[in-house]
């Protein structure tokens, strides 16, 4: 298997008809059969990789080439999953273009070419999967909270916790989820899970979803001056999921995949192992 057709399962499995911005593959090669896959998968994670045989190597966050560069392209992905929410497309657009500059900003003076370099040197093929595990840890966890919250019109935070880790990547992670805004006894109202769309929309996006009707978000992580912005809103939740758990559930989605076209799959850098309890 290549590259390419690698790249192709992920998009396949995300629902994917394009290559999203913060994806792709970044160092192609071929004739990959054993590969190493990890949340963050950099130089040294690279040599490791070379090192122990492996053929090719996954990275979850992109960190190298134009996925590491392109990042704030992927997050008008935010722009469709507020719509869904009830947010106005307009709203929506306007809400992210703050943060999106700053993203574009902080990625245009970072070394996009290390982890390139690195591969390239070692000849080993590397691939970003950003946004395909994005959405399949988006789409999962979505739908386990809503199959567990069913019926329940006044579930509260504590019960969002509980639905939470009865996903076992969040169950086994050390970093447990979090109420962040709230307190256990919160009525959670309707709950969105908000994960793919290359990093955190800020306090804008946001608010956005809770003046649409959205009771608590739940998301992989939010800085600390989003959640001071969000309790001054004083209108919504936010329970901080846990990023590498939520990461992992993804890119455990996407492993599947792979393992059933025929990879052989070691796990590394942060990703979770949900066969492990």
């Amino acid at each position: 298997m290549n590259t390419d057709q690698i790249l192709k399962l992920a998009l396949e499995a995300a629902g994917l008809s394009e290559i999203p911005a913060d994806s792709g593959v970044v160092f192609p090669g071929d004739n990959i059969k054993r590969v190493m896959v990890g949340v963050d998968v950099e130089a040294a994670e690279i040599l490791i990789a070379r090192h122990l045989g492996f053929d090719a190597v996954i990275t979850h966050h992109p960190r190298g080439g134009r996925p590491a560069l392109d990042l704030a392209e992927a997050m008008d992905n935010q722009i469709d999953r507020m719509v869904q929410a009830g947010v106005a497309i307009n709203k929506a657009q306007k809400a992210l273009v703050e943060r999106k500059e700053q993203v574009e900003r902080a990625r245009h003076v970072e070394n996009y070419g290390r982890a390139v370099s690195a591969a390239r040197l070692l000849g080993m093929p590397y691939i970003a999967v950003h946004t395909p595990a994005d959405i399949l840890a988006e789409r999962t966890v979505q739908e386990h909270l809503d199959r567990d919250l069913d019926g329940r019109p006044k579930a509260t935070l504590a019960d969002v916790i509980a639905a939470l880790e009865g996903i076992p990547e969040y169950r086994l992670a050390p970093a447990k989820p979090k109420i962040r805004v709230g307190a256990e006894q919160s009525f959670a109202g309707r709950v969105v899970v908000t994960m793919a769309g290359g990093t955190s929309g800020g306090e804008k996006v946001a608010l956005a979803y809770f003046e649409a009707g959205v009771g608590t978000l739940v998301v992989m992580h939010m800085p600390d001056d989003v959640i001071e912005a969000v309790k001054r809103q004083e209108i919504g939740n936010v329970v901080i999921a846990g990023h590498m758990a939520s990461d992992s559930v993804g890119v455990n989605r996407l492993i599947a995949v792979f393992e059933q076209n025929g990879l052989e799959i070691t796990r590394a850098s942060g990703v979770i192992e949900p066969a492990g309890e």
